[in-house]
């Protein structure tokens, strides 16, 4: 019976985490971190206003926690370098893909990148993995000729932006020529792979 109790406290302790976090991201990508109050996720969250300290001991804890899922995926990924065109193109391909489906992360680490804020040293773990991955990538195009950039470091610049604002942006570009996800990242290496003067027009 105990057992029994202990597995729904579990599973309701990690439903009230989750909703705390679902309504974190949705806030700090709307207001920002300053912008957004312990009480406002806890409205959006609908739960009381001290669960917030009790599961993470503060917004700053919530906000580093909301970033896990861009950890994993660049942490764990590999390249082997061997053909570094295509290393590129996957690269690429996937960042853009998970761009569109972790829209709100995304937005939130940019307004932290493009303010300089002190939660930067927070987040290293969180977009320095993919930065250092890009840059071997792209010296192993250069070495193998693929690419003709007389600088790596604004290679990598050029690159980043482009990935980064793979979506549209409705004030700054008022058409309605939306893509998919797919469609997006297929132009996105086409426009990088054109840019960084590829040896190789196929970007398939």
């Amino acid at each position: 019976m105990d057992q029994k109790r202990n597995n729904t406290d579990k599973d309701k302790n990690k439903e009230v985490k989750h909703q705390i976090l679902q309504a974190a991201k949705k806030l700090f990508s709307k207001n920002g971190f300053n912008g957004t109050t312990v009480r406002q996720i806890c409205d959006e969250a609908n739960v009381s206003l001290a669960l917030v300290s009790y599961h993470f001991g503060g917004k700053e804890n919530v906000f580093y926690e909301i970033f896990d899922p861009l950890r994993l995926p660049f942490m764990d990924s590999e390249f082997t370098l061997s053909e570094p065109k295509q290393d590129l193109i996957f690269f690429c391909k996937t960042f853009v893909i998970y761009r569109y489906e972790e829209q709100e992360l995304f937005n939130i680490l940019q307004q932290e990148l493009l303010l300089k804020s002190p939660r930067i040293d927070m987040l290293k773990d969180v977009f320095l993995p993919s930065w250092e991955q890009l840059r071997s990538i792209l010296l192993a195009c250069k070495e193998k000729g693929v690419i003709d950039s007389p600088s790596i470091d604004m290679a990598v610049n050029f690159v980043m932006g482009t990935l980064m604002f793979t979506l549209n942006n409705p004030f700054l570009n008022p058409s309605n020529d939306n893509h998919t996800p797919e469609e997006a990242a297929e132009l996105a290496v086409g426009y990088i792979l054109n840019g960084l003067q590829s040896s190789a027009s196929d970007s398939r």
